[in-house]
């Protein structure tokens, strides 16, 4: 008959043998979940991108008046306002046309100067939908717009 100390150590060696470090199955399932971990930041970083990326301001600066003519520019409703700071969340895709003014969309997240979109009289502006941001206005603004 094996003495206790021959079982416990018996029991011990066949325990480390299955779930010890050294087992094959645990380091595969480790490096699976290392595997999977890295996986998921790859997939969380490009998500992220993708989002930035659609949340975009696209401005397309001194486009010809064919271009404004072609968008029906000059028969969208008008806007204005006075020098002031302001935040903003875009429920729908805006396009604008800048007719004067000077302003520094600041999109959230951004910080101070850091992804700031700077935009002024003669530009053509896109917002996208979903878009949180702080209007930065320096020069009265009028502008012509569209929701989409």
């Amino acid at each position: 008959m094996a003495s206790p100390g021959m079982i416990h150590g018996h029991l011990r060696s066949s325990a480390s043998a299955i779930i010890g470090a050294g087992s094959p199955t645990l380091l595969r399932d480790k490096r699976k979940r290392r595997g999977s971990a890295a996986l998921c930041s790859r997939l969380q970083i490009r998500a992220e991108t993708m989002a930035t990326k659609e949340l975009e301001i696209k401005v397309e600066r001194n486009p010809p008046e064919s271009r404004l003519a072609e968008l029906g520019v000059r028969q969208w409703p008008k806007w204005g306002c006075p020098p002031s700071k302001f935040p903003w969340t875009y429920s729908a895709k805006e396009t604008c046309y800048l007719l004067m003014g000077k302003v520094k969309v600041y999109p959230d997240g951004s910080g101070d100067g850091d992804g700031c979109v700077e935009i002024g009289a003669g530009d053509l502006v896109v917002f996208p939908k979903g878009l949180s941001c702080t209007w930065d206005v320096s020069e009265a603004v009028d502008k012509h717009y569209n929701f989409e």
